[in-house]
């Protein structure tokens, strides 16, 4: 009909002037913009690359609708604070960007390749999915409002009374819905091209928008007083009793008396909510004006240099914001009464030179809002999926065309938008989103504080106007916005991140890309060690540093993982000699055998260091050991060897159950660690054969040796620990089930303080008997342990006061505050078989010469008549400490005799100690040299 035609026309009119207009303004920007854009594929400027998607991202339809309803509320004054508290959030993140984005080559991904480089996979991962959730949602919102502004002005009422010849769109839910798909398609076509034409969509509205702006700043000079309608739902009581207020509001223009009525606050009630407003609740709305800062980085893949173009682009684009807010603050403050602020929200509209100006703005802007956010979310969804931090779901996104435009990511993204837009109303998400906007914006400031403060030589960024100062404070500000929005919002953003987080710490590979923990760790470590001064060491605090010497591990499994629950939070050091010399060989073969100990120590679950070196014999390179290992205060005190015998080695390390993760739940299905990959590789055993053929070779350490090694770590006041019988040790079957369960222990330690190779001597209150109580002790405090009992056995002689000698030890382990069982034990027959060998000895041999028996005093409890003590005699105490224990203890603790003085004895020494120990089971062998208990507070 002729009045349809007629209000198609005045409907086409603003399009037909806008196309026009975009015409015209691109002309003399052609050849410019084509010949920038020619074989620039993937390769955007700072100014079309990052400023111009920062401003339209800043700008949205804030500077439009609610930069008046902020001073009508809170007046200039308060209006000037909450701009410069907010841009000053923002100015700190912005510098954190900038510092992150100069300190090396940044791919695709922004914000999130950022911090995945910087904090690692977990967090960047997590904060990534959260920032491309809050661009989908954001896309959609930009979408949902333009479509309710478009219906504002174009669309039939509800009521269906037509006041304006151009209001010819359906409304409703679908009509909306079919709008909103309408736009998304629009936004996903032009991010579909790619990126070039995204630059020039977005290029021709940023001229668009700046042309409004500029009609709004001319209008406020150029436009004379007038009277403003109210809108109607503006018009109603706010006591809400159907009465009417004002209808209309006045354009006072420039005047004093304006200024005046405007400077300070009068917060009212919002026409629209009916939600009484509040400082904070007006500065949650006006700071998402402030938000959008990431739009630049978010083009990272697309920038022709985006350590150069990021920076300069986004501190541009913030000064710029920063400047046009202010300044349309001042000027509507002095030209609009703050009733026409309060109560109508597109005042700007009916005071323009051309009312649709506004409106256009408020289109456009709107517009590339929805399509800054789509084609954002797809450039992180596409990193994401590159980075495989989610495994094979996001695998269809790394999909790209022959220009690079991650096209997959593009649809995935456009598809969850649409997903989005079903929901119609996004009030709640609106909140949600802009959480998260601020979560990610905190998540960048820790990334640079944490690259500050781990002061890593290669973190040395061009751009250098930031501190760590600067980054906290941007972090306090973010979490306290976060907050100020909605607590309960901002603190289920937080665990959902943190949920997040957990999932790929556990799910995703591991990553080559540094980890900013273990900087930050040496960085402290560094500072720590330095405070630990050896010259403070106290006894009260003394505690386990052990180095265990480790031939091959593949036989000593158990030993190592009873060693690591004998340290008690000391220091633990895996300690192994490679014979050789270096200047004979190409490259050193201890940097290829490293990765392999590390992995045992993983696999084992173990707390040790490892410590390797190379030596021309086993002596030289335990000395090396024992004078290098460890740093600082943290240094071996005890080292603990294998016991020198002829026992045949057993591989062990192929039995998965020797390893301390899996002892304690003996439930837990067994693994061949080894497989078709094994994680280490180590030598084959004495007389065995690897897969290859190659035989092991044989013991590389004499008796000789061994024992000198003894000698020597005593002489560096080093205490000594010998452990025998671990070879099948399985800490799995040492320490059953029910020890872990309410049932009565039937688990053992033996302790006999006592040197069993001076039966002259009953003694066990001397330093090294302490010793050898405290390590059963410390043992005893380990959790899986803290249920054995600990079996104390006193040698007693006839005659002697039995009882006293109990009292006596049982007052000691009283004031030491360690809880055992003491058992006396005669021995009258074991030491009458020394006495009577020392008789039969005295007959047939000459007395030694005083220069002989002065050398011999060197070894302190080990008597000059050592040598003498017979087979018979070690015999009947090894029988005597097999008799006593009933039932039999899981290990067992003896005492260490120091070596002889006479090196020729060495081979008389070590056959004492096989003789004393053999068949006993798990045994360690102690002495002490350093006193390591108090009875003082």
């Amino acid at each position: 009909t002729a009045n349809f035609r007629r209000k198609w026309r005045s409907f086409l009119f603003p399009l037909c002037f806008i196309r026009s207009l975009l015409f015209c303004l691109a002309v003399p920007f052609q050849h410019s913009v084509a010949s920038w854009l020619v074989g620039q594929s993937r390769k955007l400027s700072t100014f079309f690359g990052v400023v111009i998607p920062t401003l339209l991202s800043m700008f949205s339809v804030v500077v439009f609708l609610r930069i008046g309803f902020v001073v009508g509320q809170c007046g200039l004054y308060q209006t000037f604070g909450m701009f410069l508290v907010a841009y000053v959030i923002i100015s700190l993140t912005v510098l954190s960007i900038c510092a992150i984005s100069t300190n090396g080559a940044l791919d695709a991904g922004g914000a999130y390749y950022m911090i995945s480089r910087a904090l690692g996979p977990e967090f960047g991962g997590s904060i990534g999915l959260m920032f491309f959730l809050a661009n989908i949602c954001g896309s959609a919102l930009y979408v949902l409002g333009l479509v309710e502004a478009v219906l504002a002005t174009f669309g039939i009422p509800e009521d269906g009374i037509i006041t304006n010849h151009y209001q010819v769109l359906n409304s409703g839910y679908w009509w909306a819905l079919l709008y909103g798909t309408g736009i998304a398609l629009l936004c996903l076509v032009v991010c579909l091209v790619g990126a070039n034409i995204y630059a020039k969509a977005t290029f021709l509205i940023f001229i668009v928008v700046m042309v409004v702006l500029l009609t709004i700043f001319i209008s406020f000079f150029a436009v004379t007083p007038r009277v403003v309608q109210l809108p109607a739902e503006a018009t109603l009581n706010p006591s809400g009793n159907g009465t009417l207020g004002p209808i209309t509001a006045n354009f006072t223009g420039f005047k004093l008396d304006t200024l005046m009525g405007n400077l300070w606050a009068d917060y009212t009630r919002d026409y629209t909510t009916g939600t009484m407003m509040t400082f904070a609740t007006v500065f949650a709305v006006m700071f998402n004006g402030c938000t959008g800062i990431m739009a630049g980085s978010n083009m990272s893949g697309d920038l022709k240099n985006p350590s150069y173009s990021i920076p300069r682009g986004t501190i541009t684009a913030v000064i710029f914001t920063f400047i046009i807010y202010n300044l349309l603050c001042v000027l509507e403050a002095c030209s609009c009464d703050r009733l026409l602020l309060q109560k109508d929200y597109s005042f700007l509209r009916d005071i323009n030179i051309w009312g649709p100006f506004v409106t256009i703005g408020v289109y456009l802007s709107t517009l590339s809002a929805a399509m800054s956010n789509m084609i954002g979310a797809s450039r992180i969804l596409y990193a994401l999926a590159r980075d495989d931090l989610f495994g094979k779901v996001l695998s269809p996104a790394k999909k790209t065309s022959h220009s690079g435009n991650p096209w997959m990511s593009v649809l995935l993204s456009w598809f969850l938008v649409q997903l989005v837009l079903f929901s119609g109303k996004l009030n709640t998400i609106a909140s949600i989103v802009t959480i998260f906007f601020l979560l990610v914006y905190a998540a960048v400031d820790l990334a640079c504080l944490a690259l500050e403060w781990a002061s890593a030589p290669n973190f040395r960024p061009t751009f250098r106007y930031f501190t760590w100062h600067t980054c906290v404070l941007g972090i306090v500000g973010c979490a306290v916005m976060m907050f100020l929005i909605n607590p309960i919002y901002a603190s289920a953003s937080i665990a959902f991140m943190l949920l997040l987080l957990l999932l790929i710490h556990y799910l995703s590979p591991t990553s080559s890309w540094g980890y900013i923990s273990q900087a930050l760790i040496f960085h402290q470590v560094r500072k720590y060690l330095l405070m630990l001064d050896v010259r403070k060491d106290h006894v009260k605090f003394w505690r386990p540093q052990i180095l265990l010497m480790v031939a091959n591990p593949r036989s000593s499994v158990g030993l190592i993982t009873f060693i690591n629950d004998i340290k008690k939070s000391g220091l633990y050091v895996l300690g192994h000699i490679q014979l050789g010399d270096l200047s004979t060989l190409p490259s050193d073969p201890l940097q290829s055998q490293y990765d392999s100990w590390l992995s045992l120590v993983d696999h084992l679950n173990i707390k040790a260091f490892v410590n390797l070196t190379m030596a021309d014999s086993v002596r030289h390179g335990v000395q090396h050991l024992l004078f290098i290992s460890g740093l600082g205060g943290m240094r071996p005190n005890t080292l603990v060897l294998g016991f020198y015998d002829d026992c045949v080695p057993k591989d062990t390390l192929i039995d998965p159950t020797l390893s301390c993760s899996q002892s304690v739940d003996l439930s837990s299905p067994s693994h061949d660690i080894e497989g078709d990959s094994p994680p280490f590789h180590f030598a084959p055993l004495r007389g065995t054969s690897d897969k290859l053929g190659q035989s092991a070779d044989g013991k590389a350490l004499s008796p000789q040796e061994y024992v000198a090694i003894i000698a020597d770590a005593m002489k560096m006041c080093k205490n000594v620990v010998l452990a025998r019988g671990f070879n099948e040790f399985v800490r799995a079957e040492a320490l059953p089930a029910q020890l872990f369960s309410q049932a009565k222990s039937v688990v053992f330690i033996d302790v006999w303080p006592v040197n069993l190779l001076r039966p002259d001597s009953c003694s066990y209150v001397d330093t090294c008997s302490l010793f050898l109580l405290q390590l059963a002790c410390v043992l005893n405090m380990v959790r899986a342990w803290r249920k054995a009992t600990i079996r104390l056995f006193l040698c007693v002689e006839e005659g002697r006061s039995v009882q006293g000698a109990e009292q006596k030890l049982g007052h000691l382990l009283k004031e030491l505050r360690i809880k055992a069982q003491v058992y006396p034990v005669p021995w009258d027959q074991q030491a009458a078989l020394h006495w009577q060998r020392q008789g039969d000895f005295k007959s047939t041999e000459s007395a030694e010469s005083t220069k002989q028996e002065e050398e011999e005093e060197y070894a302190n409890s080990f008597p000059s008549n050592t040598s003498r003590l017979s087979d018979e005699y070690l015999t009947a105490v090894n029988q005597l400490v097999l008799d006593q224990a009933r039932p039999p203890p899981a290990v067992r603790f003896l005492y260490l005799p120091r070596p002889p003085a006479d090196t020729r004895r060495y081979a008389s020494y070590l056959h004492q100690l096989e003789l004393l120990t053999r068949d006993l089971g798990p045994t360690l062998l102690i002495h002490g040299v350093t006193p390591v208990i108090t009875t003082d507070l």
